[in-house]
């Protein structure tokens, strides 16, 4: 009783242990190095960084805006936005030139083809403080580089990534802040309240300046974005609901485990007691394949959504499970030959060694992984 009474307390003691390190995974830090909550701010980087560029006298300020309306992901690095994006011009820019002839004067670089996008839509166009604002509607299909390697405590930043039509000119969009209630670094802002995320639930968005440099002028001679040039990113931030992987990956993964424990108490060399119970090592071992295919079928559907990723955290705790499985195997094996070498330990007590030692194995196990990723 007091193997078992240690075995029970260093479990739970494990346990606790290893729910405050989800807690601590689970936490995100809002980065706010970089960014931009007002005019002042976005002129101050400006100056600081660009002083070239904001000295040009030909250079050109469009004031831009935009709301996400939903996010989907197709896979693992394309989601799919939909919302609107509206730009200030001077009334002189577009005056006489009727809305058919107006095409959007942005880019979205990292816009793929998904065959169900449609071109930005121009919905509206309204005198504004600084002249005039167009607005269209737009659906893209955005190519991005994900980190998943801490799945499933992992948070995501989808970015768009904007770029002027004239990108061959001195044109930097800046953000129109005025368009929101509050740009503050905590406030969420851009994006429907009663967005659909499904998996995901929203952290953080921000405007911020990412510099760009291309080792080709694309043709244009004295191209002036060629190196650190400023362009405007509207950040995203997502943070992955643990409830949803929990259902679907560790719940199973628990119960698996569950099983080959009560199957692994069922080992006797009573031939009473293992008669009643129904132990004899050709259905263990037709027991443990069971489960194998089970794991492993679940840790190839859990593989397919990261093609192309590294492990993942997740990924590890089938690795554990399938240890286990093995070590249970051989453990009933060399129970039920009983090898000379390693009698006396194998038979202790009925196998109560392994016994007492399956859960708090385990647990430290999935400590140590986490902690390696913490």
């Amino acid at each position: 009783m007091k193997l078992w009474a240690t075995s029970i307390g260093v479990t739970c003691l494990l346990v606790v242990t290893l729910v405050l390190q989800w807690h601590e995974m689970d936490k995100y830090d809002i980065n706010k190095a970089q960014q931009l909550t007002n005019m002042t701010e976005v002129t101050r980087y400006l100056e600081d960084n660009h002083s070239d560029l904001m000295a040009d006298p030909a250079g050109e300020r469009i004031i831009t805006g935009l709301f996400i309306q939903s996010l989907k992901f197709f896979d693992s690095s394309e989601v799919n936005i939909t919302g609107y994006i509206w730009q200030h011009f001077p009334l002189a820019r577009y005056a006489g030139i009727p809305d058919s002839e107006i095409s959007a004067d942005f880019i979205l670089p990292e816009q793929v083809n998904s065959g169900s996008d449609i071109s930005p839509t121009l919905t509206y166009r309204e005198k504004s403080n600084y002249g005039e604002v167009l607005g269209w509607y737009f659906e893209a299909t955005l190519k991005q580089g994900f980190d998943y390697s801490h799945y499933p405590f992992d948070h995501k930043t989808v970015w768009m990534r904007l770029w002027p039509k004239a990108f061959s000119k001195n044109v930097v969009l800046v953000p129109d802040f005025s368009a929101y209630k509050s740009t503050s670094m905590d406030a969420i802002f851009g994006i429907e309240q009663g967005i659909v995320l499904g998996a995901w639930t929203r952290a953080n968005t921000y405007f911020n300046y990412q510099t760009s440099s291309y080792d080709t002028n694309f043709g244009i001679p004295n191209y002036v974005g060629q190196t650190d040039f400023p362009e405007l990113y509207y950040n995203f931030v997502i943070k992955r609901r643990f409830d949803n992987a929990f259902t679907v990956h560790l719940l199973p993964l628990f119960l698996v485990a569950v099983l080959l424990f009560a199957a692994l108490l069922t080992t006797s060399e009573e031939h009473e007691k293992s008669g009643l119970l129904g132990f004899n090592i050709s259905g263990f071992l037709g027991m443990c394949s069971a489960l194998f295919f089970v794991v492993l079928i679940a840790h190839i559907q859990l593989r397919e959504q990261f093609a192309g990723a590294g492990v993942v955290y997740l990924e590890y705790y089938y690795i554990v499970m399938y240890v286990v499985l093995v070590a249970s195997t051989v453990n009933t094996y060399l129970f039920a030959i009983r090898p000379r070498a390693i009698e006396k330990w194998i038979t202790y007590k009925d196998n109560i060694i392994p016994k007492v030692c399956y859960w708090p194995s385990i647990m430290i196990a999935l400590n140590l992984i986490t902690l390696f990723f913490l």
